[in-house]
């Protein structure tokens, strides 16, 4: 019967349409980070003349040549790179070592600590509390400051042990049985058995950390330390000043125009993130929907 189904007129007129839907929400999507692309390599002019372009008439690079000029933005680079790799494995160690007990029936507390964590999804201390917390601990223009406040994410460890307790109770009966202590079972049989949560929540992670900004402001007052989202506001901050500071030294400079800088800055920030969602795709969609089917 749903063979029939599908291959009725009435089947092939609703996989039509379901085409039709997806590719036009497809094209939605990519639209504006092809807009904003078309821009950064644009000229002043055409900025101004035309309303909107994806490919522009003439290619510039000057907003890039402007954003490159300095080689602050490469150490920027390597700062977002290192807060990244390292708060994502901080973050994932945090998650799946607190998740992994409270995933245990006989866990003693259980309860009680689940409660704690569901209470911190919906209060929290604030800004100036969070600030006097860092300064207290000495941990201002350090890049644990970027990294430890938000080790753990309360909806993400529910998540993860909501998959924890998916899990066949008898494979860690087994690994009991053959000497394994709590953490042999975490790391010989629950771990391997978690790759696509972890693959997931390791993205979710990296991308909070990579686009954060809002913590080296406050946190962090040395610009040697500050990450490439920091660098990036400053550089759109201070670009008219700057451009015109350029153009005053060197006749032949070309300024780019402020909305191409606006624009080359995001696709800075944006891309090198973007590159690692090929690596996890197949463990995306997949890695959600087991941690969030059982509660």
């Amino acid at each position: 019967m749903n063979s029939r189904l599908y291959n009725s007129p009435a089947g092939r007129v609703f996989d039509i349409f379901n085409y039709v839907m997806l590719g036009i929400l497809g094209i939605l999507t990519v639209l504006p980070f092809l807009y904003i692309i078309g821009n950064s390599f644009a000229t002043e002019a055409e900025i101004t003349e035309r309303s909107f372009f994806l490919i522009p008439k003439v290619f510039s690079f000057s907003a890039y040549e402007y954003i490159f000029s300095s080689s602050t933005i490469f150490r920027s680079i390597g700062v977002s790179i290192f807060v990244t790799v390292a708060g994502t494995l901080v973050n994932l160690f945090f998650t799946l070592t607190m998740a992994y007990p409270l995933s245990r029936s006989d866990f003693w507390g259980r309860n009680v600590m689940m409660n704690m964590v569901i209470f911190s999804m919906l209060f929290g201390g604030g800004m100036i509390p969070t600030y006097l917390v860092i300064r207290g601990l000495g941990l201002l223009d350090s890049y644990w400051a970027l990294m430890l406040p938000g080790a753990i994410s309360a909806f993400n460890l529910i998540v993860v042990k909501n998959f924890f307790q998916q899990l066949p109770p008898g494979l860690e009966e087994a690994a009991r049985i053959d000497g394994c202590s709590d953490l042999g079972v975490l790391w010989r049989i629950v771990l391997p058995l978690s790759k696509p949560v972890i693959a997931t929540f390791a993205l979710f992670y990296a991308v909070g950390h990579w686009n954060n900004f809002f913590s080296a402001l406050l946190y962090i007052s040395d610009s040697d330390k500050w990450p490439l989202q920091v660098m990036l506001r400053q550089i759109v901050l201070l670009s008219q000043a700057s451009v015109g500071d350029m153009a005053n030294m060197d006749p032949n400079f070309v300024q780019p125009p402020e909305q191409s800088i606006k624009m080359a800055v995001i696709v800075v920030g944006t891309i090198p993130i973007l590159l690692v969602y090929p690596f996890l795709q197949k463990h995306f969609a997949k890695g959600v929907m087991l941690g969030s089917i059982k509660g």
